[in-house]
C-alpha cells in the first residue's frame, strides 16, 4: 500500500471535475482520480422577467447554463464572479467581464462601474452575499432569481472506499456548499485539503483533516496550484 498513487477526490460535476483532472494530467501530476459529485445541477427556472434589466449577474458557470437552457437572452451585458463563469457567457454567446473571483470582489467591480440598471442576478437555490440587496443599497438597482437546483449527492462507493481506506486522499474543495456537504463525512484515510476562499474553509471546520491549504485566489488556476502541492506531498507521503 505505501507505494499506491494518492487519490484525488473530485466532488464537483462530473464534467467540471474531468476539466480539473486533465488540466493536472497535462502537467505531469500522478493520482488516481475518483469523480463523486456531491450535488446535482438540475434546471429549474422559471425565467424572471428581464424585460427592463440592463445587464444579468452570474456568480457559476451552473447559473450560465441554465440561463442558456431555459432560453435567457444573450444581449444583456453580463457581471461574471470570475473567469471561468465569464467563459461560459461568451460561450454562450454573450460579452462578459469578470468580477474578481468573489462574490465580495464581484459587489465591489460593479459598484465602482456604477453600470446602467436595473440588473438581475441569476444563481442556484442555495446562495450567498445577498449581492442583489448590497447593490440596491449602494444605489444599483438589482433583483434576483434562482433559475436552477443543486440537490445533494451521497458519495458514491468508490469515494467512500478511498476515504476509509489508508491511501492519502487529496480533495479540492471549491465552494461552500460543497465544503458543508463534505464536512459531513468521515475520513480514516490521511486527508488533504484545497480550498478556495476563507468561507470554503469556514465551512469545512468539521471535517477532520490532515492537511488544509487555501487558494491565494478564489480561482480555478490558484485551485490547481494548491492542489499539484498537495498531490505532491501526498505522493511523498509528507504531510
Amino acid at each position: 500500500m505505501p507505494d499506491a498513487l494518492p487519490v484525488l477526490l473530485l466532488t464537483r460535476p462530473q464534467a467540471a471535475s474531468e476539466r480539473f483532472a486533465a488540466r493536472l494530467r497535462q502537467d505531469g501530476l500522478k493520482f488516481r482520480a475518483v469523480i463523486s459529485p456531491l450535488f446535482a445541477v438540475e434546471v429549474t427556472g422559471p425565467l424572471p422577467d428581464v424585460s427592463q434589466a440592463r445587464g444579468l449577474i452570474f456568480t457559476s458557470a451552473n447559473g450560465v447554463m441554465a440561463w442558456q437552457v431555459l432560453g435567457g437572452r444573450t444581449d444583456l451585458p453580463v457581471f461574471a464572479v470570475g473567469p471561468a463563469t465569464a467563459r461560459a457567457a461568451e460561450a454562450a454567446g454573450m460579452h462578459a467581464q469578470e468580477g474578481g473571483g468573489s462574490a465580495e470582489e464581484l459587489i465591489r467591480h460593479i459598484i465602482a462601474q456604477r453600470p446602467p440598471a436595473p440588473l438581475v442576478h441569476l444563481h442556484g437555490t442555495h446562495v450567498r452575499g445577498d449581492i442583489a440587496a448590497r447593490l440596491s443599497a449602494a444605489g444599483i438597482a438589482c433583483t434576483s432569481a434562482a433559475i436552477y437546483d443543486q440537490p445533494p449527492c451521497p458519495l458514491n462507493t468508490e469515494a467512500r472506499a478511498a476515504l476509509d481506506g489508508q491511501v492519502p486522499v487529496v480533495a479540492p474543495v471549491f465552494s461552500p456548499r460543497t465544503g458543508e456537504l463534505l464536512a459531513k463525512e468521515c475520513a480514516k484515510a490521511p486527508l488533504l485539503v484545497a480550498a478556495m476562499s476563507q468561507a470554503v474553509v469556514n465551512a469545512l471546520m468539521p471535517l477532520h483533516k490532515r492537511n488544509l491549504k487555501v487558494a491565494e485566489r478564489p480561482e480555478s488556476e490558484a485551485m490547481r496550484e494548491v492542489v499539484s502541492d498537495l498531490l505532491n506531498r501526498a505522493l511523498a507521503r509528507d504531510y
